[in-house]
């Protein structure tokens, strides 16, 4: 399978790398992934005291489309509010990566790895779990 240049240039250059402090009251973390098939994703994010995401963090483990998917993901939530982030789709990230079909697991993983960080940080920020971040 032939990825594209935008897959490609996120692969060879992932942007954000790394890791936050899973522990701080502003950050949320959000792990997806079938470590049986070798794809494992792991986003953070953390926002300032307006909600507003300031830092994002990711380690993905798999095939390219799903590093590419994290950097892509990185960068497009930074400067957003959490209720902006949540409208991310996973059809964005797979329309801009120009990614086949044949990788829409990985494209239903990235919604799951966003929404679990902004349950966390609501949880963490208001003590109010069920919100609508949830499920």
């Amino acid at each position: 399978m032939a990825y594209g240049e935008k897959v490609l240039d996120h692969y060879e250059n992932p942007r954000n790398v790394g890791v936050l402090d899973k522990d701080a009251k502003n950050v949320g973390t959000g792990m997806v992934g079938a470590p049986a098939c070798g794809d494992v994703m792991r986003l953070q994010i953390q926002v300032d005291d307006n909600g507003v995401i300031e830092e994002a963090k990711f380690k993905t483990y798999g095939c390219g489309s799903a590093i590419a998917s994290s950097s892509l993901l990185t960068e497009w939530v930074k400067g957003k509010t959490l209720d902006e982030a949540a409208q991310i789709k996973n059809s964005d990230i797979a329309e801009e990566l120009a990614l086949p079909l044949l990788k829409f697991i990985v494209q239903s993983w990235l919604k799951m790895q966003l929404k679990q960080p902004l349950v966390i940080l609501n949880l963490r920020r208001n003590g109010n779990y069920f919100d609508r971040y949830c499920c």
